[in-house]
């Protein structure tokens, strides 16, 4: 049976630190972590994320923003939102909570946040940095981030001679973490809906990392014995045995099937979720000290 990864357990010690850390750049210079979260419209996921972060962000000693703005609410509106908060030096963190009205491009919205304010790290600069390995100058996407923190928790920094795979090639999750996992000398392999045979190309993986948005994709047959799994996933899928129009929650790997082969392996829920929140409060706390000039405090 696998060990498991506890993401819980792993972003508590996070933000305990993150935590602590403020609590020195408060006393020491004065100067308190700031976070700005928009939502745009009434997506009720979102709203319960955001609710999520603007409670951790508390819990850390943040001052933390909410902005909630009207489904209706245009473009040129919220860039001057974006533009404003740029602007403000008691935020260092900006945060557009996705999905965005269909009629505001998002990736225009994304762009316009200043790249030193970028700590969700989708910003074209942060991502060019990651790509060409200049990673501890960017702000590292949370997702990825955590999905690090937990490789390291079982295989440690250094992941040479290592075959990893990667399933799924979003530039929220996929590419970012391959280039992560490269920066510490795995070898990657990026596997996506065109690969063929995509069931031996998991095989071959050491650490595989499982983020396509399809429950149970990933067979328990498609794991080395041994490997580490990262299931990114978080799927919505009916249970009737919990009564009539009852769901559940599972990841894009069958998980009972995968943590009798597993080395180490990471449920749904309790995993990679809580890992991400945990590492945007990471991002911003070094956003603080990055404007101020102040050295990076080590959390992970």
């Amino acid at each position: 049976m696998a060990n498991v990864i506890d993401g819980k357990k792993l972003s508590e010690d996070i933000l305990a630190k993150v935590k602590q850390e403020t609590a020195i750049l408060r006393e020491q210079h004065n100067i308190q972590p700031g976070i700005a979260v928009i939502i745009v419209g009434e997506d009720s996921a979102s709203k319960v994320y955001v609710a999520s972060k603007e409670k951790r962000a508390e819990e850390c000693g943040f001052l933390s923003n909410k902005y909630e703005l009207d489904e209706k609410t245009s473009e040129a509106d919220l860039l001057a939102l974006v533009k404003e908060l740029n602007e403000d030096k008691n935020i260092h963190g900006i945060l557009v909570q996705l999905p965005l009205p269909a009629h505001i491009n998002a990736d225009h919205v994304i762009q316009t946040i200043s790249p030193d304010k970028d700590v969700d790290g989708f910003h074209y600069i942060n991502a060019g940095k990651i790509m060409t390995g200049a990673i501890g100058d960017a702000f590292v996407p949370c997702t990825p981030a955590g999905i690090m923190v937990m490789v390291e928790h079982g295989l440690g920094k250094d992941l040479s001679g290592l075959d990893a795979v990667v399933v799924g090639r979003s530039n929220i999750v996929g590419k970012p973490v391959a280039a992560l996992l490269l920066a510490a000398n795995a070898t990657v392999t990026i596997a996506h809906s065109r690969t063929r045979e995509i069931d031996d190309v998991c095989r071959s993986a050491d650490i595989l990392v499982a983020a396509v948005g399809k429950p149970e994709m990933i067979k328990g047959d498609w794991i080395k014995p041994g490997a580490t799994v990262i299931d990114v996933g978080i799927n919505r899928v009916p249970a009737p045995e919990k009564g009539q129009g009852k769901t559940r929650l599972v990841g894009d790997v069958d998980y009972k099937a995968a943590e009798k082969v597993a080395g180490f392996i990471t449920p749904v829920p309790g995993g990679v979720g809580p890992m991400t929140i945990a590492m945007l409060m990471a991002n911003t706390l070094k956003a603080a000290c990055k404007a101020n000039n102040l050295p990076l405090p080590k959390i992970s």
